[in-house]
């Protein structure tokens, strides 16, 4: 999946924040209020600004059903072969995406108290995001 369609006869710098949280979808610290606002900031003339996240179990469903399905596939992980879904939401004129896999993103918090098993849920989440980039 192509983050960036191309745009005829413009010359607009593609930023993607990556991250784990982002308001208003998720949020346990700082890092969430900086990749949920600041790309609304950024000149929309110049800037075309992007944001990936985890789809969590846990974001609420307020949230969660608001989002639109845009497309799957399977990847190769740990060994594995693995689930990612791609859901789409344009919150405040920027556009987020989410990898689904409830394997790697259910429980009731983003994240756990198992630093190996957080290793590997965010391993995947960036194998998927570099993946998903060169679709």
């Amino acid at each position: 999946m192509n983050f960036y369609p191309k745009f005829e006869g413009e010359n607009m710098k593609k930023i993607l924040f990556v991250a784990s949280e982002a308001v208003p979808f998720i949020k346990t610290g700082g890092l969430a209020d900086v990749a949920g606002t600041l790309p609304k900031y950024f000149n929309k003339e110049n800037y075309d600004v992007r944001v990936i996240l985890p789809k969590y179990m846990c974001i609420k469903d307020v949230w969660k059903e608001k989002l639109q399905y845009k497309t799957n596939y399977i990847m190769d992980f740990n060994n594995q072969k693995k689930y990612v879904g791609i859901f789409e939401y344009v919150y405040e004129g920027i556009t987020f995406y989410f990898i689904d896999n409830e394997e790697y993103f259910n429980g009731d918090k983003p994240y756990t108290s198992d630093g190996l098993w957080d290793i590997e849920r965010f391993g995947y989440f960036s194998k998927a995001f570099f993946k998903t980039s060169k679709r």
